[in-house]
């Protein structure tokens, strides 16, 4: 086989209806929800198989781990933006791929993963992070699978110990570089980052005898089994970083859900909503890769080159007066496509800490 390096190959409505029919989709979701399967009732505790290759990926996560404390957030404290110290530990998971994978993967292959891999942790220029790195990195995972570094009976480990190791190192980065939240729907978003921990977490607690969906609303429960329970370590970061009003208050969506009677339901939900506001929205998936591996022959090949600030290509602009080529509605900088810049929750609350007001909590996944 040959590899290629992923190219972005969605860029309009049409592209991504194509898409939702392709073998791509099916495969990446079909993997998704076999991942899912896997960890029905399991905790992330559990005794878990772990495989030399999955604990060779594991190893990789540590080492980013340890260049996040090796390159400390630079002077920022005029901004509640993302911190550009951000770049650096970029530009140094970029640059160290090839070594990174050198004994995981055939050297052929090392462009293909790595730039799934590279592109897991958030955007270098706008400093922000979103749903569409996540999928970034299952595309990764998916990768491995097919190179036949992970196999099915991996399943259990690669979510309860790769994935969560993955999020681990995602809660450090959103708060040592105060990453944005990349197209957050704000109170009506489950998490400002994050999505597949609810769905994952969510089949974890699916027989649970006594944990139900509003027990996220008891603090007793969620503290004690935040490190147990994907679901519950998200509702304890929450409440972490957004500590002014209640879960019902700047959390409407989880509220909403907590009202479900299982956790089958929620789990069900959770499926058919990343189907529907992840893997269907274009401002989302406009991000994705194709290469070899997962491979899509439709829609229209990007050239990076031909890419503006916002990390794509806007497509059909309005012929009207403007520096863009376009007028945006109330006066909008960004199309509709791309959102504001947001300052990430946790930005406000260590700006918050700084003049006096309490510190957030150590992160469940700690």
């Amino acid at each position: 086989m040959e590899y290629t390096v992923p190219i972005k190959r969605i860029v309009t409505k049409e592209d991504l209806e194509e898409f939702l029919t392709s073998d791509a989709y099916n495969e990446y979701i079909g993997y998704i929800e076999r991942l899912s399967d896997s960890i029905k009732n399991c905790k992330i505790d559990s005794d878990v198989q772990v495989s030399k290759n999955v604990q060779t990926v594991l190893d990789i996560l540590e080492t980013l781990l340890n260049w996040v404390k090796e390159i400390p957030p630079v002077e920022n404290s005029k901004s509640r933006f993302g911190n550009p110290a951000f770049r650096t530990f970029y530009d140094k998971v970029k640059d160290s791929v090839p070594q990174l994978f050198k004994d995981l993967v055939p050297e052929p292959a090392i462009k293909e993963v790595g730039k799934y891999f590279y592109e897991s942790f958030g955007n270098q220029k706008r400093i922000d992070y979103g749903t569409g790195h996540e999928a970034n990195f299952m595309a990764c995972l998916l990768c491995l699978e097919k190179l036949k570094v992970f196999n099915e009976s991996d399943d259990k480990a690669v979510v309860l110990r790769v994935f969560v190791k993955y999020i681990q190192l995602m809660r450090q980065l959103q708060f040592d570089y105060w990453l944005e939240p990349a197209g957050s729907h704000g109170v009506w978003g489950l998490d400002d980052y994050h999505f597949l921990p609810f769905l994952f977490g969510s089949a974890q607690l699916l027989d649970h005898k006594h944990i139900k969906p509003k027990s996220i609303h008891d603090v007793d429960t969620v503290e004690q089994f935040s490190k147990s329970y994907m679901y519950l370590a998200c509702i304890h970061f929450i409440n972490t970083v957004k500590t002014t009003a209640s879960l019902r208050w700047h959390s409407p969506m989880l509220d909403d859900i907590s009202a479900c009677k299982t956790w089958v339901k929620v789990n069900q939900g959770m499926i058919k909503m990343y189907k529907a506001e992840v893997l269907s929205k274009l401002p989302i998936m406009q991000h994705f890769m194709f290469g070899s591996l997962i491979h899509f022959e439709g829609g229209h090949p990007q050239s990076e080159d031909l890419e503006d600030e916002c990390g794509h290509i806007h497509d059909n602009k309005p012929a009207s007066t403007g520096p863009d080529g376009g007028v945006f509605a109330l006066g909008q900088e960004y199309p509709d496509c791309c959102g504001i810049p947001v300052p990430s929750a946790i930005a406000a609350a260590a700006l918050k800490n700084k003049e006096g007001q309490s510190k957030p909590r150590p992160l469940p996944f700690d």
